[in-house]
């Protein structure tokens, strides 16, 4: 029992000292042009492409299921840009959470409908998971005068857990709840004007999801957006976060009309249907290495 104690502490020793000189090296990163940023996140996507199989098999397998007719050669090609936008997205989170701010305003731009977020009037903010998401957060908070909120899991790696959420809360107006403790201080912290940084699109489990078609696939979705935004009485603003070759633009679309309905799958339905058209403008930057049809309905097997 002593032995097998003995080997975990020097575990968790040697991931604490791991994860902080992953921290000291995104530090180091921060002070890199940013072309240079880029160059090493090609090599670094590159090398987990190899490395990371499952992950790359679960790529093509979302791959296959949504884009049933494209050749298996581009479908390959198409993974190994993923591995690449995530892997710079990464990196540049180095900047992003350790630059100056105005190293940080030259690399974010805003684009489209910008004065939604005036005011106080409860707001959602539908950012799905594309490879931005973070910088997308870090310009709201540090450009738009309010206090956000964002809904977040914690890591099993304190160390780890502890950089990300200094990271987005760097700038002193964004508030973090964590997923585990409930939506009412959420709904509350709607109705007062705070706009709630949401990201519905993941496969969360079979408890409390909705199963809407997904590039035609049935897909286990949170029915969250309708649901927030009914309890919160607030309108929902999609925020969209492409990388380019000088940061980020963060487009900001125009609120929905007629959102929510009267029916949370046809709602859900719909945020789906929206995320669709968004990812074929850019589908290497989102994130498929997540296993997205994990959850199947009663009865249907595994699809991984």
């Amino acid at each position: 029992m002593r032995a097998t104690s003995s080997r975990v502490k020097k575990i968790d020793g040697a991931l604490i000292v791991l994860s902080r000189a992953v921290i000291v090296l995104m530090r180091l990163v921060a002070l890199l042009p940013l072309a240079w940023v880029r160059a090493l996140g090609w090599a670094l996507g590159s090398l987990l492409y190899g490395l990371i199989p499952s992950r790359k098999k679960t790529a093509l397998t979302n791959l296959r299921l949504c884009f049933p007719t494209m050749p298996e050669r581009e479908r390959r090609q198409l993974v190994q840009r993923v591995f690449v936008c995530f892997a710079q997205s990464w990196l540049d989170r180095g900047w992003l959470w350790h630059a100056s701010p105005d190293v940080i305003r030259q690399r974010l731009r805003f684009t489209g409908d910008v004065h939604q977020l005036d005011g106080s009037t409860p707001t959602l903010i539908l950012a799905p998971h594309f490879v931005g998401l973070d910088a997308g957060a870090t310009a709201l908070s540090l450009m738009v005068p309010r206090q956000f909120t964002t809904i977040f899991t914690r890591q099993s790696n304190q160390v780890m857990d502890a950089w990300i959420a200094q990271g987005r809360r760097r700038f002193g107006n964004a508030r973090l709840f964590d997923r585990s403790q409930g939506v009412k201080a959420i709904i509350a912290s709607l109705r007062v004007g705070e706009p709630l940084y949401l990201l519905p699109d993941m496969d969360f489990g079979a408890e409390d999801c909705v199963f809407v078609p997904f590039y035609g696939v049935p897909a286990a979705t949170i029915p969250s957006l309708a649901r927030f935004a009914r309890l919160g009485r607030a309108k929902v603003v999609p925020v969209v976060t492409r990388m380019t070759r000088d940061g980020y633009e963060v487009c900001i679309e125009p609120a929905w009309e007629g959102f929510p309905g009267d029916d949370v799958v046809a709602d859900t339905a719909r945020m789906n249907a929206w995320l669709q058209q968004r990812i074929d403008t850019m589908p290497e930057q989102y994130f498929w290495v997540h296993k997205r049809f994990k959850t199947r309905p009663p009865g249907e097997p595994s699809l991984y």
